[in-house]
């Protein structure tokens, strides 16, 4: 029973389904998009772009990142069933999902996404994700933007009216035409080291930047 559930949630007829579900239940956000300019003209000049998001806000963005799928951008996806979904719907969306996760497939993913980002100039990491803390910005979000030489933008979501799920993250999902807020930091470019030290000071540094947004969502639920 449980296969045949899998098998149908995996499916391409549900992937459609549930990818038009989410085109038309976003399209009734009222978007607010802060701070693009720059970074949207440091990467039409050639230079890489890693965009980072918390686990608990991307969803909310999906719509408005259609917009960017004329630079064939990435992103890493588990290779979870849910992730399976997730990279369908990713793909209709325009964006090019490379499998892997800290748990799993990581090393090989990362690699993926490295040359990708060097090539496309644009990708986007959930910096928790798939599976959290919520709120600590994992390694690989630094490893990845040093090795493609590339600048990190984080972004962060609130909406005026939204519904917080029991999850590990607590899911933010917009109410029906709610005003959206999408706010994009300053780019952060940090030197490529060796240095273990150095590295994780890179590390906390991007937490320090990324986490008044959570904490501020957080606070709201």
């Amino acid at each position: 029973m449980r296969k045949n559930i899998d098998r149908f949630l995996t499916s391409k007829a549900f992937i459609f389904f549930l990818y038009r579900f989410i085109r038309i239940y976003s399209w009734t956000f009222r978007f607010k998009v802060e701070n693009e300019k720059e970074w949207m003209d440091y990467l039409k000049n050639g230079d890489a772009v890693l965009l980072c998001a918390w686990h608990q806000q991307f969803f909310s963005a999906i719509r408005h990142f259609q917009n960017y799928k004329v630079f064939n951008p990435i992103i890493m996806i588990s290779q979870s069933k849910d992730g399976e979904i997730i990279a369908g719907i990713a793909k209709r969306s325009g964006w090019h999902p490379v499998r892997g996760s800290s748990s799993k497939g990581g090393k090989k993913a990362l690699k993926k996404m490295i040359t990708d980002l060097k090539e496309t100039k644009l990708a986007v990491h959930i910096a928790d994700g798939p599976k959290g803390p919520s709120g600590i910005v994992k390694p690989g979000a630094i490893r990845l933007a040093n090795a493609a030489n590339a600048v990190i933008v984080p972004f962060s979501v609130s909406a005026e009216k939204a519904w917080y799920f029991n999850s590990w993250d607590k899911f933010l999902l917009p109410k029906p035409f709610s005003k959206v807020f999408l706010r994009f930091g300053e780019m952060i470019k940090f030197d490529r080291v060796k240095d273990r030290d150095i590295f994780e000071r890179q590390r906390m540094r991007l937490e320090e930047v990324m986490l008044p947004a959570l904490r501020s969502e957080l606070n709201r639920h």
